[in-house]
């Protein structure tokens, strides 16, 4: 890591290494079809395209929808106060499912088995990235945390990203199909 032109860059950054933002993204070889589920642990090149073009993050093939929406799980409670809700929607890392991956993902993943839920989302907006904030310093930037940060805050170009963020908005809970 480095620092160029007032951000945070690789010393042989290449185009594909930022997304259409600026934001710099971690780099992770990619071996599609090779290897486990590592639930919990998503691919950050994968998780992204997912989230923007509404993939399942288990198979990658096109997230479930009806006319009430994409179907996601969250392993959250609506009901609890820490998840912001209303006007300002939903945050999460968390792309959206197909309906078979998702039974399996209920069943597979520990943190889903505990609790979840089921949304139907009608809308989604890109919010930020989640990934590890650096500060300058001699002789190269240095990790000092893993956060979440919006497009529009200035220490987006201190992030060395590993996962978009979306926030959701016109959802509503749904039971989990069959």
């Amino acid at each position: 890591m480095v620092v160029r032109r007032g951000r945070l860059a690789f010393a042989d950054e290449r185009p594909y290494d930022r997304d259409s933002n600026g934001v710099l993204w971690t780099r992770t070889p990619s071996q599609p079809g090779k290897g486990r589920p590592e639930y919990g642990k998503i691919h950050p090149h994968r998780q992204r395209n997912a989230m923007e073009q509404l993939l399942c993050q288990v198979c990658g093939r096109p997230a479930d929808r009806n006319q009430d929406g994409t179907l996601w799980l969250l392993g959250e409670d609506l009901q609890d106060p820490v998840i912001p809700t209303g006007q300002t929607g939903i945050l999460t890392a968390h792309p959206p499912l197909c309906l078979p991956c998702a039974h399996t993902s209920v069943g597979a993943c520990p943190h889903l088995r505990k609790q979840y839920v089921a949304l139907r989302v009608r809308h989604t907006e890109h919010a930020g990235v989640r990934g590890a904030l650096y500060r300058p310093a001699v002789p190269r930037p240095v990790a000092i945390d893993a956060v979440g940060i919006a497009f529009d805050d200035q220490l987006i170009h201190w992030v060395r990203a590993g996962q978009l963020l979306v926030r959701l908005t016109d959802y509503q809970p749904v039971e989990l199909p069959e």
